[in-house]
């Protein structure tokens, strides 16, 4: 039990550690929320800001402050149309950015820049029409790059140049025609490649990309389908079931490009040639070149192993049918031969119209030999 006064001496002796107790508490709850990453409005974000989701936000441009620790980054189902270089620069240890459903029309050369731990990019469902080959540069780590559903006519030489490790690669739904070889040879660790519901040409342009669709599939990679579109004897076939004689014809064209290439340029050609002037007096001027149009042949297909064949088969004709004529040019000349023979003895056998004799001879040799 207290002494008397002595409750009053107790609160005096207690008010000043209570008021530290209560200034060390909001000193430690301040240092706490300023270690958290604030997270931007109107995102949303997981307790340790690793996750910045700001999808179907509606947003235009790039939301302000986002929290320098985020992982995964969702800007998804928004109308974003276009990003600034270096947009992720305060970003270096984002690992997953997803810009699917937007309005992109255009990325500049550094929009990824300094994003070096990324491993999945979307891109889906945009409005691309082109691509700077050195976009995809600073993302050594990339593992995953979807380009579908948007309107690529083609994919500059280089632009997978500095992407080892990509597993999987999707360009469904685009508008292209056909690709170089040289732009994924540098793919060598691909696994998965989806490039359907495009407009394929199957023709010499895509001649190079099958030889490496076959080495693709050889070592054990997938692919969705590739459906050609043309030629019109081609269209909808797999371009990986069509036979590589379809393709002989491209050597023919590569030929005559080449020695086209090695001509001297002349005057261009015009279909119908004006009346020459009439000649002035004086000297006789050099001719000029002729611009008549040449008649330009249509390429036809060349199958060298036919060919080939046609001659052998030709050559064994030729040397079975000389054969023969040999043999009856022989067996003629030893028939006649035989003959005159034959008919040398006969008339010395034969005796002269009116002979007794010799009819009294032949008759004596037919009756010894009876």
């Amino acid at each position: 039990m207290l002494a008397p006064g002595s409750g009053p001496e107790l609160r005096t002796w207690f008010a000043p550690l209570w008021r530290q107790i209560s200034w060390l508490t909001c000193w430690i709850a301040l240092r706490t929320a300023e270690a958290l990453p604030a997270c931007p409005l109107p995102c949303t974000c997981d307790g340790h800001g690793l996750q910045v989701d700001c999808s179907g936000r509606g947003l235009t441009a790039l939301p302000p402050d986002l929290p320098a620790a985020t992982r995964t980054l969702l800007l998804l189902n928004n109308r974003l149309s276009f990003l600034p270089g270096g947009a992720f620069a305060s970003l270096s240890g984002l690992q997953r950015l997803d810009l699917s459903n937007n309005f992109l029309d255009g990325l500049p050369r550094t929009a990824f820049g300094e994003l070096a731990n990324l491993t999945e990019l979307q891109l889906r469902n945009n409005s691309l029409r082109a691509l700077d080959p050195e976009l995809l540069r600073p993302l050594p780590r990339l593992r995953h790059l979807d380009l579908s559903l948007n309107g690529l006519a083609r994919l500059p030489p280089g632009l997978f140049d500095g992407l080892p490790a990509l597993r999987s690669l999707f360009l469904r739904a685009n508008r292209l025609q056909s690709l170089d070889r040289r732009t994924f040879e540098p793919l060598a660790g691909l696994q998965l490649l989806q490039v359907g519901d495009n407009p394929w040409e199957c023709d010499c342009h895509l001649r190079d990309f099958k030889h490496w669709l076959e080495w693709f599939s050889y070592r054990g990679g997938r692919l969705d389908q590739l459906t050609c579109t043309l030629p019109k004897e081609l269209r909808g076939k797999d371009m990986r079931a069509v036979p590589m004689e379809m393709f002989n014809y491209c050597s023919q064209l590569d030929g005559q490009q080449s020695s086209a290439g090695l001509e001297v340029p002349g005057p261009p050609c015009t279909k119908a040639s004006p009346e020459p002037p009439k000649p002035k007096p004086g000297p006789e001027p050099e001719p000029e070149p002729s611009t008549a149009c040449p008649q330009k042949q249509r390429p036809r297909p060349v199958s060298v192993r036919r060919a080939i064949g046609t001659v052998i088969i030709a050559g064994v004709v030729c040397g079975v049918v000389c054969i023969m004529m040999v043999v009856a040019a022989a067996y003629g000349c030893i028939y006649a031969s035989l003959m005159a023979k034959y008919h040398r003895e006969l008339k010395k056998r034969q005796p002269l119209m009116g002979d007794p004799e010799g009819e009294h001879e032949d008759q004596k040799q037919i009756s010894s030999v009876a």
